[in-house]
């Protein structure tokens, strides 16, 4: 997810994941899926790079990375906290979940703390809508979480 010092540059590494698939069928999203995975977001010089080996416009593919949230522009922190924001949520306290994980990390949905430690991001859906408010700490899901639960899944993050 980050690069090393003997990894191939950037662009470099860009332009060999984009070619390895540039023949699947609807490319450009499995292009960014992997891109994402492995150097962890879409940077503004990638998109240019992804354009061009699958000879599509720019503003295309810039198009795509900015309609889905799920594509980071910049690099996300050390832990990613993901509340699910969904109606089912809603309807047993996300909202107010959502207030205390802003007010306790100091942060909006899609920032990162300036040391880096933790990004926080809304999503609208989770698909675990019967354990709502669900919350995803690092890709780990969890339901039924309250204030105080959710305290206790980011207490060691700062």
């Amino acid at each position: 997810m980050t690069e090393r010092d003997d990894a191939p540059p950037r662009p470099d590494r860009v332009r060999a994941i984009a070619e390895a698939r540039h023949r699947e069928r609807g490319p450009l999203m499995p292009v960014l899926h992997a891109v994402q995975d492995e150097l962890g977001y879409i940077d503004e010089a990638d998109v240019a790079v992804i354009a061009d080996v699958l000879n599509l416009a720019v503003a295309e593919v810039h198009g795509v990375v900015t309609f889905y949230k799920d594509f980071r522009r910049a690099p996300a922190g050390r832990t990613v906290v993901r509340i699910c924001r969904a109606e089912a949520c809603q309807a047993v306290g996300a909202e107010a979940l959502a207030a205390h994980a802003k007010a306790g990390l100091g942060l909006e949905f899609g920032q990162t703390a300036p040391d880096g430690s933790v990004t926080l991001d809304e999503v609208f859906c989770l698909g675990n809508c019967a354990l709502g408010p669900s919350v995803q700490v690092d890709g780990t899901l969890h339901g039924r979480v309250g204030d105080a639960r959710f305290d206790a899944l980011i207490g060691g993050v700062r």
